[in-house]
């Protein structure tokens, strides 16, 4: 799995002007395939963080969740970035309120602004606002006001491994709204087939140079579980085509594989796609998608 893109200290001290410690579970590994494909980081082979929180100088990836249109309206896709140098619950943060992700299909809805502090605690996740402005909605509707304070729940939780809730503070107290959305004792995760993308790819990522045979994952909640892709090339014609079977979906999002044989294709760009199954003919809206562009070497 290729990852293009690092933030460094710098980019994250810029967006949210502070370091912040978050907690002892957070993953500092690479994914592997088995925590690349769960919503929440839990790869039991990953180091834990240092007793003091201090940031790593050594690249680890975290999930960071943006916003793409899809059948059903706006949902959630995840892209795993790269953090160096710098906490990851605070770099995460300041990831998808700058609005900047690698995949030129997702973006975020947040106004453009920072954290004050992003920490974690032994029974949640701390987020502290700089300025009153995210307070309320701004000139969000409601609908895009609750997807982005789910995209920073599901981002967060996702660093961390755990679902905790978050809370938010602002002037050192208790706040009641984040984007006008009510906090309550904590922010939670909305279920993930009334948020997520119904497919998500993970591998190979967006920019991915690959040769030969690559594995391509992700996660779905398509129909029966196949999850159909293919292959275009740099005019949009489909060289290969096949589908995968996801573990499950019904009630979330499942983990699916494919082997793609790409040793016979010429060198160059090429696209990968991955829907899910629509046996209704397009009538339900047509299949949701994740499209990824590769080089093949």
């Amino acid at each position: 799995m290729t990852f293009p893109r690092t933030l460094a200290a710098t980019g994250a001290v810029l967006a949210l002007g502070v370091l912040a410690g978050c907690g002892d579970d957070e993953p500092t590994d690479k994914p592997t395939p088995s925590a690349a494909t769960s919503d929440v980081a839990t790869d039991s082979g990953s180091a834990t963080a240092s007793a003091t929180g201090m940031p790593s100088d050594e690249a680890s990836a975290v999930p960071a969740y943006y916003v793409g249109t899809t059948p059903q309206g706006d949902r959630l896709y995840r892209e795993f970035i790269q953090v160096a140098g710098a906490d990851r619950l605070v770099a995460t943060a300041a990831a998808i309120t700058s609005g900047d992700p690698v995949d030129p299909d997702y973006r975020t809805l947040w106004p453009k602004g920072r954290f004050a502090s992003v920490t974690r605690t032994a029974d949640a996740i701390e987020v502290g606002l700089s300025g009153d402005a995210w307070l309320t909605p701004g000139s969000l509707q409601p609908a895009q006001a609750k997807l982005a304070v789910q995209q920073l729940v599901y981002s967060l939780q996702g660093v961390i491994g755990e679902r905790l809730p978050v809370r938010v503070t602002y002037d050192g107290q208790p706040a009641t709204t984040l984007l006008g959305v009510p906090v309550g004792d904590g922010l939670t995760a909305a279920p993930e087939l009334d948020v997520l993308a119904l497919v998500n790819i993970t591998e190979p990522a967006e920019g991915s140079v690959v040769s030969g045979t690559f594995t391509a994952s992700g996660r779905a909640s398509s129909f029966e579980a196949t999850v159909p892709w293919e292959l275009q090339d740099s005019s949009g014609k489909v060289v290969l085509e096949s589908s995968a079977m996801a573990d499950g979906w019904t009630d979330k999002l499942y983990p699916w594989t494919a082997e793609v044989d790409a040793s016979e294709l010429p060198p160059g760009s090429y696209t990968f796609v991955a829907r899910t199954d629509d046996p209704s003919g397009g009538e339900g809206g047509g299949p949701t998608e994740d499209t990824k562009r590769i080089t093949i070497k």
